[in-house]
């Protein structure tokens, strides 16, 4: 059970990754959709969901 963190990307999308993963659970063309994502599986996971920005 990690965390999961949603994370801008150098591409200009937007990703879910959980704490520790070395790669992104998935990848996404906005926040919005990272964040839902990201809420789902932190929901199934009993996990927290951290929302980095672009800075």
């Amino acid at each position: 059970m990690s965390n999961q963190h949603i994370t801008p990307r150098s591409d200009g999308k937007w990703q879910v990754k959980g704490a520790g993963n070395g790669r992104a659970t998935s990848v996404h063309d906005t926040q919005k959709d990272a964040i839902n994502a990201g809420r789902d599986i932190a929901r199934n996971q009993k996990s927290e969901l951290v929302i980095h920005g672009k800075n």
